[in-house]
């Protein structure tokens, strides 16, 4: 109901000023007006000869209603009362994008600080793709975790909340494969995003680690990624120093190489990132958004309903029935 009276106007509103002078009418019919009746010394003759008669200025009758009605209406009629519908054509160019993050065992090392406690690499990494994701509400985000091999975490897809739920999932330990396979998280994220008809294609890739493990070396899947028009932003997630608890691996050894992910990201006209905090890391998913926007154009369509149609006719049938009760029910003649 609230739509409607949000979408209901009149093109000719002046038209309905029309309403005021009706008002006078009512009043009108109840003055006195001059008798309908001839005087007689005794009205004793006249007991039950008709009905009494009318003293009154075109007393309250359906007739009358039905003449103010008819009038009322057709004053709308011509105040032209409409409907109007918006619609909004949107026409979206967006950019698939495969989120590829690190599940190794290095990404638990806690030398991020995410509300003033301590965290872990994979939890801020969660925790900005989290927001960077529900800033692409027009873009189609896949997420392929990897660590010895790439594992594909979710497909392609708009359902962002969806996406999210299997975002949260991520942890070190769900790939058997232990190890970095850099090479091969991008040479799967582009075999992904080749299936694709999207005009832009991205991949970002979070890593803490150098590539030690896979079939292909990471400049090279980056040189195939190229030539699909694939572009990759890499981000190296970590401090120097961070280091893993002996409780999780025996060698507690950082190997840390931005080299490779610096050429990664020149190779296919992406950026590299260095990142050291969380502050940072959100920073950077924030300036990946600015940079890939989503191209959407849209209009709005106004559909015009008109109504006055409805009360022309409904003036003309109350002024039909006016007529035909006032015929039926003519009113009192002279006695």
């Amino acid at each position: 109901m609230t739509e409607f009276f949000h979408s209901f106007t009149f093109a000719n509103p002046w038209w309905l000023i029309g309403l005021f002078f009706l008002i006078p009418l009512f009043f009108l019919r109840g003055s006195l007006g001059s008798p309908h009746s001839i005087t007689y010394s005794s009205l004793s003759i006249l007991v039950g000869l008709g009905e009494k008669p009318k003293r009154y200025l075109g007393a309250i009758s359906l007739a009358n209603i039905g003449f103010i009605l008819a009038l009322a209406s057709a004053i709308i009629a011509l105040a032209r009362p409409q409907l109007h519908n918006e619609y909004t054509d949107r026409n979206i160019s967006g950019i698939d994008i495969i989120l590829a993050v690190d599940i190794s065992y290095s990404m638990e090392i806690s030398d991020f600080v995410i509300n003033n406690r301590r965290a872990k690499r994979i939890t801020a990494a969660k925790v900005a793709a989290e927001s960077f994701i529900n800033e692409r509400a027009n873009d189609r985000i896949g997420i392929i975790a990897f660590s010895g091999r790439p594992y594909v975490t979710s497909p392609i897809t708009l359902e962002h909340e969806w996406l999210v739920s299997k975002l949260h999932e991520l942890k070190p330990g769900i790939v058997e494969e232990q190890g970095t396979a850099i090479g091969s998280a991008i040479a799967a994220s582009a075999t992904r995003l080749n299936e694709r008809e999207a005009k832009s294609k991205i991949i970002i890739l979070v890593t803490d680690g150098a590539n030690n493990s896979g079939k292909i070396a990471p400049i090279e899947a980056a040189k195939h990624a190229n030539k699909l028009g694939i572009k990759i932003y890499t981000v190296a997630i970590g401090t120097e120093s961070g280091r893993l608890s002996r409780t999780i691996q025996s060698r507690t050894r950082q190997e840390f190489d931005t080299g490779p992910l610096e050429e990664i990201a020149k190779l296919t006209g992406g950026e590299f990132f260095r990142v050291k905090s969380t502050g940072s890391l959100v920073d950077t998913f924030a300036s990946i958004d600015d940079l890939e926007k989503t191209e959407i154009k849209q209009q709005t369509i106004v559909d015009i309903e008109e109504l006055f149609h409805w009360f022309t006719a409904a003036s003309f049938i109350l002024a039909l029935l006016a007529i035909v009760s006032q015929a039926l029910n003519p009113a009192p003649a002279p006695q």
